[in-house]
């Protein structure tokens, strides 16, 4: 596909916030390389990569977009990324088929919280970084703060390679800081010779043997060291700060520059695989190796069908070639190779290290899967994607959605791996997870516009548990009589609190039950079923009925309608009749029987307890603690992060965190982050417990 050699290639990824103008900055270099009659715009809808008819609509990138260009005879294949955090995923996949990531910030908003976590997700992907402050030409525009805070945040590695000659409508050029020839025009508001020195000292540091020269006393020339700045950058000793206007082009044609000159190259990084035996191999990123490849992206184009986009890290592939997929172990035919340019895309003959390219009508593949030429045995690690945060229960509202649905949502799954589909077993609900209410609800509104699928929304049930506070005793006889054989079962319990971490052989002992014969332990639900019959009081072929009738009753709940767990139930005793008992009529007394007892036994409700981590500003700490407070939180710890950002650890009842994304936007002005995962269960306080019982209604079925 390229007509490049790999060190002539770079791999770039734009991230950052929201409205930073990334894809306006991508759209404009497009131009600037000759592609197309006018640089394209997300405002009018002209934009090469914004395609999307949602993203023209709210004028905003919603996926990953994929383009390239030339310039200076190097070949630059960008990554355009949505700026919020509600499609981070998207940001995840790009990062793995590049070596640099660009941070574009808004020059009046700063760092803003998508920005901070795209940074730190290009530092633990090990890339090379740099960061574009954009809109410089914007009102109320402080560009020494934001620098002072920059480096604050993320090192004093972030050194400017240019800097402004002023803001607002006064922001016409960029000077650099590299290399200063002549006076330095007064007024600016950075002055390029306060960087230049830490400029020379970044760039040294990533070099050993002029670092040993310098450190000896021998003179270093500057162009000397100014070769090397593609090093420190690959090294991260330097991450440059770089000035632009999407909007008037000024700063832009230095960007690209940067971009083609100072970038690592497919060859200046290792990429790191597990090899056989679970050895860590780099990959060598020769065209001339066997081919080796990695999945970062799928597509579903209603017009070419399902498009899996690959990143070539070794040797080459033509079409028509079979490889292996390591996740599944197929073999695979590579048809269909194209090459990617925002929403089009051109059939090419062959790729080869450091493409990125898009293949076509190859349903086996998904993202995170590596593929290789036959016979290559190595493994990259998997992409890492935030878990979902956010739930909604989703029901068709017709029969034809109730046909359509479970293929439309698998299609959205193949596409973004931070939205999961999953049917709640206790709340027997279809949940879709997401990062956020706006990303469900963009997802839903795929739903509609493409797939022509319609759904009715609500907040998902909280999957409560029931157990019991204390031992409790009692019998049901069912009896029934209707003409002809009738139904007799007669069955006694005792039914009792199972403490949680138990040994079942251990616990279930004659010493603490008498007459045990038997016991049936759930460790999911740390539930046993004791046999503890006597006699031949209860026959010993009807009691696998009496315990599967338990277990339905135990699913449906007694108190509120909740899975019941935590307890044990001994059957001691019972009755039966020689022509009227049988299965069905023993299930029914241990459904009844279960029931009635264990609402003796002090029923209480548990609720599910997860481990929240929350991201905020310092400034609002006591906010947050307040706020958590409030939603029944329980604080466990705090770490402090650069950039007066404190990391709050605490426990809280999923119930009163479901929506907690909208508090803590509004609380911290949109700069908080936060994780959660699930951790125990735990018993309901009671005036939360009387809500949710009279709330319930609890299906009885007709004995």
């Amino acid at each position: 596909m390229s007509k490049h050699k790999v060190d002539e290639i770079r791999n770039v990824a734009f991230v950052g916030h929201g409205h930073s103008g990334k894809t306006t900055l991508a759209d404009l270099l497009l131009f600037k390389a000759g592609i197309g009659t006018r640089a394209g715009s997300v405002d009018d809808g002209t934009s090469l990569l914004d395609t999307d008819d949602d993203e023209k609509e709210k004028k905003q990138s919603l996926f990953s977009h994929v383009c390239r260009y030339e310039h200076a005879d190097h070949r630059v294949n960008l990554i355009d990324c949505p700026g919020y955090p509600d499609f981070i995923g998207q940001v995840c996949g790009a990062l793995r088929a590049v070596e640099t990531a660009v941070v574009v910030l808004n020059a009046n908003a700063g760092l803003e919280v998508n920005a901070r976590r795209c940074f730190q997700l290009a530092t633990d992907e090990h890339l090379a970084r740099m960061i574009v402050v954009n809109r410089v030409d914007g009102d109320n525009v402080d560009i020494p703060k934001l620098v002072a805070s920059i480096r604050d945040h993320w090192g004093s590695s972030c050194v400017p390679i240019n800097v402004p000659n002023g803001t607002g409508s006064k922001f016409t050029a960029v000077h650099s800081a590299l290399q200063i020839k002549g006076d330095v025009p007064a007024g600016l508001p950075l002055n390029p010779q306060d960087y230049h020195q830490a400029l020379m000292d970044a760039i040294v540091e990533a070099d050993e043997s002029l670092m040993e020269r310098f450190l000896g006393g021998e003179e270093v020339s500057e162009d000397e060291i100014i070769h090397l700045i593609g090093k420190a950058i690959g090294h991260g000793t330097l991450i440059p700060i770089m000035f632009t206007s999407a909007k008037t082009g000024v700063g832009v044609q230095e960007l690209g520059d940067a971009l083609a000159d100072y970038a690592p190259t497919p060859l200046d990084e290792d990429h790191h695989a597990t090899g056989e035996g679970g050895k860590d191999v780099i990959i060598n990123p020769s065209p001339d190796e066997p081919f080796v490849a990695q999945v970062f992206k799928v597509r579903i184009d209603p017009f070419v069908g399902k498009l899996a986009y690959l990143r070539v890290f070794s040797g080459h592939i033509a079409k028509d070639t079979t490889v292996q997929d390591h996740r599944n172990n197929k073999m695979i035919k590579l048809s269909n190779l194209l090459e990617v340019q925002g929403s089009k895309s051109e059939p090419v003959d062959y790729a080869t290290s450091g493409d990125i390219i898009a293949i076509a009508k190859v349903e086996d593949l998904s993202v995170g899967d590596t593929v290789s030429a036959q016979g290559v045995h190595v493994d990259f690690p998997p992409i890492h994607f935030p878990r979902p945060m956010v739930g909604l229960a989703v029901t068709p509202k017709t029969a034809a959605d109730q046909q359509k649905i479970s293929v439309a949502l698998h299609k959205i799954e193949e596409e973004d791996q931070t939205f999961h589909v999953t049917r709640e077993a206790q709340t027997h609900e279809m949940v879709i997870q997401g990062m956020s209410d706006l990303h469900l609800q963009a997802i839903v509104h795929r739903l509609h516009k493409r797939d022509k699928v319609d759904v009715n929304t609500a907040m998902p049930r909280i999957p409560y548990r029931e157990t019991c506070n204390m031992n409790a005793e009692g019998m049901y006889r069912h009896k029934k009589q209707s003409g002809g054989s009738g139904q007799f079962a007669e069955v006694h319990f005792r039914i009792g609190p199972l403490p949680q971490g138990i040994v079942p052989e251990e616990y279930f002992i004659k010493e603490r039950f008498e007459s045990l014969r038997s016991f049936h332990y759930d460790p999911v639900l740390n539930y046993a079923f004791v046999d503890c019959v006597s006699g031949g009081s209860v026959p010993n072929n009807f009691i696998p009925a009496v315990e599967k009738g338990v277990k339905e009753r135990m699913e449906k709940g007694v108190l509120a309608g909740y899975q019941v767990q935590d307890c044990w139930c001994v059957l001691f005793f019972g009755k039966d009749h020689p022509v009227d008992s049988n299965e069905t009529a023993f299930k029914t007394a241990g459904r009844q029987c279960f029931k009635e007892v264990f609402a003796k036994a002090k029923p209480v409700l548990l609720e599910p307890i997860v481990k929240a981590e929350i991201t905020v500003p310092g400034e609002k700490l006591g906010d947050i603690t307040s706020d958590l407070n409030t939603r029944r939180g329980r604080m466990e710890g705090m770490d402090t992060l650069p950039g007066n950002f404190t990391v709050v650890k605490a426990s809280v009842p999923l119930a009163e965190i479901q929506t907690y994304a909208r508090s803590l936007s509004s609380i911290t002005g949109g700069q908080g982050s936060y994780t959660f995962e699930p951790s125990h269960y735990e018993v309901v306080p009671g005036n939360e417990q009387q809500k949710i019982v009279a709330s319930s209604k609890v299906h009885e079925e007709e004995e």
